[in-house]
């Protein structure tokens, strides 16, 4: 592993690996100010003790960044815009990450001490921004081309959605239990208080089997917060690495020979597709494309480095792919330069395909041809080392031991008029680890500390006498300010780093 990093400056790689520690406390912070989301249901209905709910929660966190696969990191790194993923270069790329990563923790840090449960993922993607915003300026571009617009719709979306899916699912279990789990003695059980429940039975834990269920839940909100929030840590990581130390990570040097053939062959099935439907996309399949200009591989060279990716490009671009992978075994066989172009190239047929598969004229089966495409396409440069997984899910489970109290007292002491029945923390547990869940699956960036905290309102509202209005006033505060918070502070952190290099 070691060898990837040979090149490097002193000077680089100290900044590198201060570069790398930045994201593991961002991803330790994640882990204790994101856990209480998952633990505090648990330890408010005494199911578990405080220690084995926050070791159980480090434990599946592990586990659910080892198995949760990559499309949310990616989801999250492609928020800037493809041009600026293509031409960051070794001192703008530390600058942008520094900027980025500090402001993100700046803002987890005060949010946690005063114990309001804010979104990491909220955090994170205002500092993209800003970091998109500020660029934009600095470059004198267009601020629509300042990010990647569509995909930046797509996590607002899942962002803005997934508490209402929240507070509605959680809202509608609990209404449900209410209404047909109420019929014998044992059932009405699952609505007590645990101190009504200490009161009626004399008995400090839940019943078995809705102890049992919720132990469960937690697990599963615990798994799918790890899967989530722990990839956001393996793209920004991958992000480092191959702005700083290209010639090592911006194609898998570990791929084999069937991964490139691969690779190749969707290559070759998407421009038979252009070719076979060039009188519908005139706009990609050109007489005289623009010529895309390779990376400067002479140091002495005046010429241009800069690579700008458009629809126009399209055919040029999978004819200069297909010469340079041609009988491919090996990316060793290519110097870093065209491995860097191979990355470039790569990228820039696969966001043209996504823009292609969007386009109104094209069927629903010709989509998922071009979807299907598109993941063979970019196999080989969206993957992350096992090393940089298991970095990320030790960080967000060290995390998860340590400072959850604060965050936790709030969702489980003060959303609610009253105390949180077993029903109340069951239906919040549930609603969470699926929907959560099934935003990973789909790539989606979501928040766990809205989602889990709508559920718990939710329920609140439904069964529960209502919430406390001032504690949901300063969650919701939070929540409105963490974007444009993390927009100026990254911002302007970027903008000052970038005045100094």
């Amino acid at each position: 592993m070691l060898h990837l990093f040979t090149g490097l400056e002193f000077h680089t790689g100290l900044m590198l690996v201060l570069a790398l520690i930045f994201v593991l406390v961002y991803e330790a912070i994640n882990g204790f100010h994101d856990t209480a989301n998952a633990v505090a249901t648990v330890i408010y209905t005494r199911a578990l003790r405080s220690q084995l709910a926050v070791g159980m929660s480090g434990i599946f966190n592990f586990l659910g960044v080892l198995l949760g696969g990559l499309s949310v990191a990616y989801a999250i790194v492609h928020l800037l815009p493809v041009n600026l993923l293509l031409n960051v270069n070794s001192t703008h790329g530390l600058a942008m990450m520094f900027s980025m990563l500090l402001a993100a923790i700046i803002w987890n840090l005060g949010t946690w001490y005063f114990g309001l449960p804010a979104s990491s993922s909220h955090t994170l993607i205002g500092a993209i921004i800003g970091i998109g915003l500020t660029n934009a300026m600095v470059t004198d571009t267009s601020v629509l081309d300042a990010l990647n617009i569509p995909k930046l719709i797509e996590v607002f979306l899942s962002l803005i959605i997934s508490p209402v899916v929240g507070l509605v699912v959680a809202g509608g279990l609990v209404f449900l239990l209410r209404r047909y789990w109420s019929d014998t003695p044992k059932r009405q059980r699952i609505h007590l208080t645990p101190a009504e429940r200490e009161k009626k039975d004399g008995k400090r834990k839940p019943p078995f089997w809705t102890r049992t269920a919720l132990i469960l839940s937690a697990a599963g909100v615990s798994f799918a917060h790890g899967a989530n929030d722990g990839q956001k840590g393996i793209g920004l990581i991958m992000l480092v690495l191959i702005g700083v130390a290209p010639a090592g990570f911006v194609v898998n040097m570990s791929s084999t020979g069937y991964d490139i053939a691969r690779t190749r062959d969707a290559i070759s099935n998407l421009q038979q597709y252009y070719l076979q439907h060039q009188m519908a996309l005139p706009e990609v399949v050109e007489i005289e494309p623009p010529i895309i200009p390779a990376p400067n591989t002479n140091p002495d060279s005046t010429g241009s480095t800069e690579f700008y990716c458009d629809s126009s490009r399209a055919m040029i671009a999978i004819n200069q792919a297909m010469k340079l992978l041609d009988n491919l075994q090996s990316f060793d066989a290519l110097s870093p330069f065209e491995r860097s172009h191979v990355r470039r190239l790569l990228m820039c047929i696969a966001d043209t395909a996504d823009q292609v598969a969007k386009l109104p004229e094209t069927s629903h089966e010709a989509q998922r041809f071009m979807n299907n495409l598109r993941k063979d396409l970019l196999a080989t440069v969206e993957y992350a080392p096992l090393w940089i997984i298991v970095a990320v899910a030790v960080a967000l489970s060290l995390g998860t031991m340590i400072g959850w109290r604060r965050v936790a007292t709030t969702i489980g002491e003060k959303i609610g008029k009253k105390g949180m029945t077993y029903a109340q923390g069951l239906s919040a547990q549930v609603t969470a680890a699926v929907s959560i869940s099934a935003a990973s699956y789909t790539g989606m960036p979501v928040s766990t500390t809205h989602v889990l905290s709508s559920a718990v309102a939710g329920t609140m509202l439904v069964d529960g006498g209502g919430v406390q209005g001032k504690t949901v006033q300063n969650i919701l505060l939070a929540w409105v300010l963490t974007l444009p918070v993390a927009i100026v502070l990254s911002g302007s952190l970027y903008w000052v780093a970038l005045k100094l290099i």
